[in-house]
């Protein structure tokens, strides 16, 4: 078995990005392609997530629950961001889509994108690729705000960002529909 030298913060890009497909197949080089990520970034990544368990054996099916676990109790101790200066930036966390119709904030927290159109605190992404492909993908981009939440949010910002992130990556496993079923629960 390769040795697992830890999780890198673009390999929960790619898994989110597989959660943003859905149902759809997906091949490493059309993740290399929609994330700009080297086909060898993304093979090692999505060796890296083997490893840990996020990704089945058979590399093609995303472990819904261990991801939304790992977000939920990992990802703000071990990617964690603080609020920098103001830049012009692109929105993420609660300043974006799905949560700024929620939460209404005087301060905006965005990345920093010489192209964007809102001025605010800047929050360093999880990959420098980010932007570019959360401009062309707006449920990626939706899941990485979100993530984003939970990496700078407080409590309440925590809480309605995993809720979220519950319906949108979990909505598609159709093993936590049968575990559902199994409980009652459905």
């Amino acid at each position: 078995m390769k040795k697992h030298s830890g999780m890198r913060p673009h390999d929960i890009v790619v898994l989110l990005k597989i959660a943003a497909k859905g149902k759809k197949k997906w091949l490493m080089k059309d993740l290399s392609f929609e994330l700009n990520i080297s086909a060898s970034e993304i093979s090692e990544s999505i060796n890296r997530s083997k490893i840990a368990g996020l990704i089945g054996p058979n590399k093609k099916s995303l472990m819904r629950l261990a991801l939304m676990d790992f977000l939920e109790f990992g990802i703000r101790y071990v990617y964690p961001q603080k609020p920098g200066a103001i830049v012009r930036g692109i929105p993420t966390a609660h300043s974006a889509s799905p949560l700024n119709n929620t939460i209404v904030s005087e301060e905006y927290y965005v990345w920093p994108y010489a192209k964007g159109e809102i001025r605010g605190q800047s929050i360093e992404p999880l990959y420098i690729t980010v932007v570019e492909a959360c401009l062309k993908d707006k449920k990626l981009y939706e899941l990485l705000a979100l993530v984003d939440a939970i990496r700078v949010g407080r409590a309440r910002e925590r809480e309605i960002a995993l809720k979220e992130l519950k319906i949108r990556i979990l909505e598609n496993d159709s093993d936590l529909d049968r575990r559902l079923l199994l409980l009652g629960k459905k």
